[in-house]
């Protein structure tokens, strides 16, 4: 039995005709709407040359298209580069067995994460303009960064728990027999791993991020990140609908180059945990260890010569 076959059962010869019947209504469904959406564009004017000409000129693009898309990469590094590190002490504070440090650590994720990370921003706003803090033209970078650290800190917290939470028990248990600090147990052991582990659920959030950049151009918080820009630009060109197809494939790629950084990060963290592919087999493999491999284990010493197994 092949590994695709242990998740479901293979499908008939029944089952399989049903399956191309669904896929061929379901690809006539999806033309049709199609072609009811270019039909109501070509009517509205909105699939003519001029309105997409614009985009062949640099003024559009170093007017507004690349200083919105400079000012969404800032807000979403500066965001990421906080919110990961705080989101990882939050989640180590939570599952600290002190509850002095763990009830707080609890409020915080729990209140920061049910509230809307739009309202974050507005609240930060008007703190900042009441506090006079930073200057006028940075006060909606700082209200944009706060509130999708507070809130994507919180959430990244609850990954990296349940993550940490995944991993086997003995590991903890071995860290305290050779003698390794919880704190050291939690940075060195578990922290990696379950960063590791988490990966794709951590790159998920990194995404929502960056597209959440886009709520800091409301008129109360008035960001010029990359969807702002394009109203803007829209504005002066009356080509609403090609602007913001532009805008939204800016998005896509943005999202998918930091989705390939983050995959290439992912295998390159795997293949340094499992040692790369040319390496020896680890102890507690289905091979047997040598001699020397367990006289190098930690632990060990010629004093206290292993059992090998024969």
């Amino acid at each position: 039995m092949s590994s695709l076959n242990v998740l479901y059962d293979a499908p008939g010869p029944k089952a399989k005709r049903r399956n191309l019947i669904l896929s061929v209504i379901f690809a006539v469904l999806l033309l049709w709407v199609v072609y009811i959406v270019l039909v109501a564009l070509n009517d509205k004017g909105q699939l003519d040359s001029e309105k997409w000409s614009p985009f062949l000129h640099a003024e559009i693009w170093s007017t507004y298209l690349l200083p919105g898309l400079w000012q969404t990469v800032r807000a979403a590094l500066l965001s990421l580069v906080i919110a990961l590190p705080v989101g990882a002490l939050l989640a180590v504070g939570r599952l600290s067995d002190h509850r002095v440090i763990s009830a707080p650590c609890t409020v915080i994720i729990e209140f920061f994460r049910a509230i809307p990370v739009l309202l974050l921003m507005v609240f930060a706003k008007v703190i900042f303009v009441a506090a006079e803090v930073g200057s006028e033209e940075l006060r909606p970078l700082l209200a944009v960064v706060t509130g999708l650290v507070l809130y994507n800190a919180s959430v990244l917290a609850e990954v990296f728990r349940s993550g940490i939470a995944s991993l086997p028990s003995g590991q903890t248990e071995a860290s305290l027999a050779i003698g390794l600090r919880k704190g050291q147990i939690m940075t060195i052991i578990l922290l990696p791993q379950a960063l590791t582990a988490m990966l794709p659920a951590i790159v998920s959030q990194l995404v929502v991020i960056v597209k959440d950049t886009a709520l800091g151009g409301l008129l109360t918080i008035e960001y010029p990140e990359l969807l702002r820009s394009s109203k803007t630009a829209f504005s002066n060109f009356q080509n609403v609908v090609p602007m913001f197809i532009v805008a939204a494939l800016i998005f896509i790629a943005l999202n998918l180059t930091l989705t390939t950084i983050a995959s290439q990060l992912e295998k390159y963290l795997r293949n340094r945990r499992s040692g790369g592919k040319g390496s020896k087999p680890l102890l507690g493999s289905t091979e047997t260890a040598t001699e020397t491999e367990v006289l190098n284990a930690p632990g060990i010493t010629e004093t206290d010569p292993p059992r090998l197994t024969k």
